[in-house]
């Protein structure tokens, strides 16, 4: 498959000044896939696989000091072959199995800086929390799963997917329905690498489902893993709750029956450690950095996967086929879940929104995102411009917004009265948002 994350992996394996790396993300999302395809590609074949979740007795070579030249002598005999820096790619994956591994990592950086080291884990937090972390000598990517572009590259749909690469303008209806009936495919399938590949491979929408269902098993057994730090029976219902709640706001006592405000708390905050949740702040447009305004207290959520949280949230095949619109399905909590996740993706930044701080007030925008020095306001939603009051009513009260987004399931269009451009659903992430005059 085709990863915008392997132009990043082959830039940080070509740069002089590069790092050890560190890849993050949520479990299944194609880390080991992207690193050993960089190895095959970059260092032809090149590439020294250490699984230190499999082969736990090889953490013994980190229990010593952590010179690197012993490490690297010492993996050597164990793998039976040369490991050459400056030829070769050292891969640790699953890493946070291994804690001193992670703190060796400093070493490699100081004393064999021309060693490429990749490391990927999944549950990093939580070995990060209990070391001494070496700030400043490792780099890091997050991946995530696939987005709608590399669906259609997937798909074996190069001019569709390039299309998408192209600022957004008027096209064709012939092509932008052809591209929404793609994006249906994406809300059933989703951008978890596995299940795309067992849907390209037998152009069934079950055999991607039952992968999904495999996969929330894994996220499931994972939970054991989490204890004594929450309660899994509750971490199960606070995730299959957090996927019906996309686009609202969260109300932790809602997301569990039957267990305390903190229980929950601590549960939902694991998830968004190990990358399954993220949370959407709100915040204000007044400025950036958004982080800066952002509220800890007032919160959406996102699944890390729009076939994932169809799966969780119950949404059935038939409900996504037989909808007309897209933005009706789920009553539009799928295509928020879809542009959230498209949005993070294209930004390698969780989104937030914005909500009136005004008493009683409903004004709401879903997503606020920032680009080139600016606050990018964007609404999912369906209907005409008279329709979009909590939109109007945000350009008006910060005047430095250049333009409000709106994605739907309508073709491209603009007023540019009114700073407002409309863009289908599929442009949410392929290309960068126009500033507008």
């Amino acid at each position: 498959m085709e990863r915008s994350v392997d132009k990043d992996l082959l830039n940080w394996a070509n740069h002089s000044r590069r790092k050890p790396l560190i890849v993050r993300g949520a479990r299944q999302i194609g880390k080991t896939w992207s690193v050993t395809a960089l190895g095959k590609n970059r260092f032809g074949g090149n590439i020294h696989r250490i699984d230190l979740e499999r082969n736990t007795e090889w953490h013994r070579i980190f229990e010593g000091n952590l010179d690197a030249s012993r490490i690297l002598a010492e993996l050597e005999i164990l793998l039976n072959k040369r490991i050459e820096p400056g030829n070769d790619l050292l891969f640790l994956d699953e890493i946070q199995s291994c804690p001193r591994a992670i703190m060796a990592l400093r070493y490699f950086y100081e004393e064999l800086p021309q060693l490429h080291v990749v490391a990927a884990g999944s549950l990093l937090e939580f070995a990060l929390a209990d070391i001494s972390f070496p700030v400043g000598r490792i780099q890091f990517l997050e991946m995530n799963p696939l987005t709608f572009q590399e669906f259609l590259f997937a798909l074996g749909k190069q001019p569709m997917a390039q299309a998408l690469s192209e600022p957004p303008s008027q096209i064709s209806e012939s092509v932008h329905q052809a591209l929404m009936r793609e994006l249906r495919s994406f809300m059933l399938i989703g951008g978890m690498p596995e299940a795309v590949s067992a849907y390209v491979e037998t152009n069934s929408i079950e055999e991607a489902f039952g992968i999904q269902e495999e996969l929330i098993e894994t996220y499931r057994q994972d939970f054991s893993k989490y204890a004594p730090k929450a309660d899994k029976r509750c971490i199960n219902a606070v995730l299959v709750n957090a996927a019906k709640s996309v686009g609202k706001t969260i109300k932790y006592s809602r997301l569990a029956d039957g267990f305390s405000t903190p229980t929950i708390h601590k549960a939902f905050d694991l998830l968004c450690k190990v990358r399954v949740l993220a949370k959407v702040r709100s915040s204000s447009p007044a400025g950036i950095p958004l982080s800066a305004n952002a509220s800890e207290k007032r919160f959406k959520s996102l699944i890390v996967d729009v076939g994932l949280m169809r799966a969780l949230a119950g949404v059935t095949a038939n409900e996504i086929l037989n909808e007309k619109q897209l933005l009706g399905i789920f009553e539009g909590a799928m295509a928020e879940q879809f542009v959230g996740q498209e949005l993070k993706a294209s930004t390698g930044n969780d989104p937030y929104f914005w909500q009136r701080e005004a008493r009683s007030s409903q004004a709401e925008v879903d997503y606020l995102i920032s680009q080139e020095s600016a606050v990018i306001p964007i609404e999912v939603k369906s209907g005409s411009s008279g329709s979009l009051k909590s939109l109007h009513l945000l350009l008006k009260s910060f005047p430095d917004c250049p333009r409000g987004f709106v994605l739907s399931d309508r073709p491209y269009g603009r007023i540019d009265s009114q700073k407002l451009a409309f863009l289908p659903l599929y442009y949410a992430g392929s290309t960068r948002f126009e500033k507008g005059d």
